[in-house]
């Protein structure tokens, strides 16, 4: 894999990866930038949260969930001094939809988190990540409704 980002000026920066999508990145304009782009570490946020979401929702799919909504969130804190590395992670799983399994779910959290997610993977070696989930049933009024929360093992060795 291949990353290239071109400068566009002051902290501004366009870049590209094998796929050949530009991604817009600055810095906030407290520490000089723009705020015209994501953050670099907002980017490793986002490809942890796509990588895992790509694997539990195809996993949901194969077992023939009837998922209308999904959203995965990763809630990363950060150390205090530069570099300011993550020191620890929540992924959230929100699942909607109609009698979705509990244990269709926490296969797919398992699985994408012990052999599917390559970020998750590396990542979880470096700092912990607690993985939580919830589901939701959608009335005839679009209105969601929690039925089912919890947990999954914290995956990393860290």
């Amino acid at each position: 894999m291949k990353a290239t980002v071109n400068w566009k000026g002051n902290l501004a920066f366009e870049g590209a990866g094998d796929s050949g999508v530009p991604v817009k990145l600055d810095a906030e304009s407290t520490v000089g930038g723009e705020g015209g782009g994501a953050r670099p570490m907002e980017l490793i946020a986002l490809g942890l949260a796509g990588c895992t979401a790509m694997d539990v929702i195809s996993i949901l799919q194969k077992k023939r969930q009837n998922v209308t909504r999904f959203e995965v969130t990763v809630d990363a804190a950060r150390a205090e001094e530069h570099p300011k590395v993550f020191t620890n992670a929540e992924i959230t799983y929100r699942v909607t939809g109609s009698n979705i399994e509990e244990n269709a779910l926490l296969r797919a959290i398992e699985l994408s988190a012990t052999r599917y997610c390559p970020a998750q993977s590396m990542l979880g070696q470096v700092f912990p990540i607690d993985l939580r989930y919830e589901i939701y049933e959608e009335d005839a009024n679009g209105e969601r409704h929690l039925t089912c929360q919890g947990s999954w093992q914290e995956v990393s060795q860290a």
